[in-house]
């Protein structure tokens, strides 16, 4: 799998060693240095606002030696601003309509209602006398309303980023009950995923997807860091139990556990991070209003979030005692399954590419952190029934305030801007997306720096893996990979709880 960059220059296309990858050359792109321009203010609470002035570079501040991707490609840093970014998109983009938020919400809750009864009615002993066949009548019913329920998702999603329209009270009261109906707890994400969009690509602050170091990985098959180079390959089979767990828990055991977020709780600035970690009892979680996710000015909200799930739940649970739960399963619980592989699938993919780089602390800005995401195209279902949020999702990490309808024309402005640093994979489609997501997950599995970069350099690292694919990793003597520790930070204004 390789990813289209769409060049300043002409780009050819060529092969990484290992002779099977298309990769992109992008040698001609600039040297010149990040910007020291100030972000403008933006209406929503998850985008533009409250960056500190770590997003300033000082001039002098370039990496030292050539940069290169997980295939082998040429990587430089950013080098444009965001007001360059936002002055590129057409004015009319930034317009919202809540009414046509409203019917994009009819549309696709008539089309979950309208699936339902046609199953009900229809697919029945008495007109499908063999079970076999309902069984699998069935199953593409499960199938449909995963697609229109991940719809419904994502106009939710519009609300909790203020682009569903310009009313922040109708905002908020779609996505709560949107959200709430599919097990969401609404303002819980909401305030989580802000923080993912202020800090996306930074190693100690990002909220979703944060890929592992080397040692961390090594740590987590029972391996000291510098052996990853000595290994072999992981079969397919244990690719294929990797992407299993992940898709089908991936998302219940983020909102109950922080799985992929960062990990650095200790720094939350009103000390309720002391002694919690992520994971099953560390105390990290999308429900508790002490969670060091958030504030205390948070908790009426977490609290909110907790009484639309209730209130959800209590509905499940009457439908279950009043049709039984076998036919709620099918209903509603596989349908919701269906739902969270795609949200699963859809974000790590956004945000896992073998062409995306990671930042330390010292090199991270918001422009570049924002740009280390990737467009894809999932055809017919992307762009209609996901309301594009897999084609549109660089543009919306600079501006999350444009509604979808918008973002194509928007995307399009700001890819002059952007040059070699927008990214577009070249795998399309359903079946593109897919194999997307196994190939990523066996060239995707850790993160390193450049062998020998320097200067800013040292702060990028990229993917890298054991099963042959892309740039070898480092070799490492068994005293590098030793006492290794992870760069520090301090908390201030400028931390996970902006």
């Amino acid at each position: 799998m390789s990813s289209k960059l769409i060049p300043r220059k002409s780009m050819s296309l060529r092969t990484d060693k290992t002779g099977s990858i298309p990769v992109v050359d992008s040698s001609a792109s600039s040297l010149t240095p990040s910007p020291t321009d100030t972000p403008t203010h933006s209406a929503s609470s998850t985008s533009l606002s409250s960056l500190s002035s770590i997003d300033a570079v000082a001039e002098d501040s370039k990496p030292a030696t050539k940069l290169v991707d997980t295939y082998g490609n040429a990587f430089d840093l950013p080098d444009f601003t965001i007001k360059q970014i936002r002055d590129a998109i057409p004015s009319h983009c930034f317009e919202r309509s809540g009414l046509r938020g409203l019917l994009y919400v009819a549309r696709d809750m008539a089309c979950l209602a309208l699936t339902f009864c046609l199953f009900f009615r229809y697919v029945t002993p008495t007109n499908v006398p063999s079970t076999p066949l309902r069984v699998v009548l069935w199953t593409i019913y499960t199938f449909i309303q995963g697609l229109f329920g991940t719809g419904l998702w994502v106009l939710a999603h519009e609300c909790g980023h203020q682009s569903f329209s310009p009313s922040k009270t109708l905002n908020d009261t779609v996505g709560w009950i949107c959200h709430s109906a599919l097990l969401v707890p609404y303002f819980s994400w909401k305030l989580s995923h802000g923080k993912h969009h202020k800090a996306t690509g930074h190693l100690e602050r990002d909220m979703v997807f944060v890929p592992r170091r080397r040692e961390q990985y090594a740590s987590s098959i029972g391996r000291m860091a510098h052996e990853l180079s000595e290994l072999m390959e992981d079969s397919p089979i244990m690719t294929a139990l990797y992407l299993f767990q992940q898709q089908v828990g991936g998302w219940i055991c983020y909102l109950t556990t922080n799985v992929t977020g960062h990990n650095y709780h200790e720094r939350q600035r009103e000390g309720r991070g002391k002694g919690k970690k992520n994971g099953p009892f560390g105390g990290v979680n999308h429900f508790n209003p002490s969670s060091p996710l958030y504030e205390a000015k948070d908790a009426k909200l977490i609290l909110l979030s907790d009484l639309g799930l209730f209130i959800a739940g209590s509905v499940l649970v009457w439908l279950g005692q009043r049709f039984g739960w076998s036919n709620v399963f099918v209903w509603y619980f596989a349908p919701y399954l269906w739902v969270n592989h795609w949200l699963v699938a859809i974000t790590y993919l956004q945000h896992t590419d073998p062409t995306l780089p990671h930042y330390e602390l010292e090199t991270w800005n918001f422009t570049r952190g924002a740009a280390a995401t990737i467009d894809r195209d999932f055809g017919f279902i992307g762009r209609h029934l996901f309301h594009g949020i897999i084609e549109t999702h660089v543009l919306h990490h600079y501006v999350s305030t444009i509604p979808f309808y918008h973002a194509d024309e928007a995307t399009e402005a700001i890819k002059p801007i952007m040059g070699n640093h927008y990214r577009v994979s070249d795998q399309v489609g359903p079946l593109g997306f897919l194999r997307s997501l196994w190939v990523n997950s066996r060239t995707c599995q850790w993160i390193e720096p450049n062998q020998e970069a320097q200067g800013e350099g040292k702060g990028v690292l990229f993917y890298r893996n054991r099963n042959g694919l892309g740039i070898s990793p480092q070799v490492m003597s068994k005293t590098d990979g030793e006492g290794k520790k992870t760069t520090g930070m301090v908390v201030g204004v400028d931390s996970d709880n902006e």
